[in-house]
C-alpha cells in the first residue's frame, strides 16, 4: 500500500504500520515517485480518500478540488479500479471558484474513459465489513488504534481536538467524557 500526503506527520504514521509513502510536497511528478516504489509509473488500483477539500502538490499549494481524483486516474493502469470514498458535495459555499461552489469540478473524466477505469464512489458500506473487522481486532490480527493513532482526550479538550484535527493532526481523537478509557 502506498500513501500520498502533504502532511509529514500522517506520512510517518502510515510508514509506522508498513505503508510506503509519497511526499506530495515535493516537485517530483507523481508517476515518477510511484515508479521508484513499484518499478513502473502505474498501480492496479487507487483510492481518493481526500475528496473536494484536496490541495495541489508542492509546498504552499492551495485548495484544488479535482487534484487527487485526476492524479489517481493518471497513475491507475488501463482497466484498473479507482475508489472514491472521499467526500464530494453537491454544493460548497466556501468553494475556491463558482464551479466548486455548486459541486462542479475540473475532473478529467475523458482520461478515465480512455483507460477503461472502473469507479466506485460513495460512502464505504462499513456494516458489510463490521463483523469481519471486529473479529480481526478481537483476535489481534490488526491494531486499528495504532494504525489511526487513536488518542483519548477528555470532553473538555474536544474543542482543541477538533482544532488539531482540522489542522491535519495525524490522530483520531476519542472523547472520553467520564474518564473510563485507560
Amino acid at each position: 500500500m502506498i500513501v500520498g500526503d502533504i502532511n509529514p506527520e500522517r506520512l510517518a504514521q502510515a510508514k509506522s504500520f508498513g505503508c510506503e509513502t509519497v511526499d506530495l510536497r515535493t516537485k517530483a511528478e507523481l508517476p515518477d515517485m510511484i515508479a521508484q516504489i513499484v518499478g513502473e509509473p502505474v498501480v492496479d488500483a487507487a483510492i481518493d480518500c481526500v475528496g473536494f477539500e484536496a490541495h495541489g502538490h508542492g509546498k504552499g499549494a492551495g485548495e484544488a478540488p479535482a487534484t487527487v481524483l485526476n492524479d489517481v486516474m493518471s497513475i491507475t493502469r488501463v482497466a484498473g479500479r479507482v475508489g472514491i470514498p472521499g467526500l464530494y458535495v453537491t454544493g460548497d459555499p466556501g468553494g475556491v471558484d463558482e464551479s466548486a461552489k455548486v459541486g462542479r469540478l475540473g475532473v478529467n473524466l475523458g482520461l478515465g474513459w480512455a483507460k477503461s477505469l472502473s469507479f466506485t464512489t460513495g460512502q464505504t458500506p462499513v456494516m458489510r465489513y463490521h463483523r469481519q473487522l471486529m473479529m480481526a481486532i478481537l483476535n489481534d490480527k490488526v491494531q486499528i488504534a495504532k494504525a489511526v493513532n487513536a488518542t483519548v482526550i477528555p470532553l473538555d479538550k474536544a474543542p482543541q481536538g477538533y482544532q488539531d484535527f482540522d489542522k491535519g493532526a495525524a490522530k483520531k481523537f476519542i472523547l472520553d467524557p467520564h474518564g473510563l478509557i485507560k
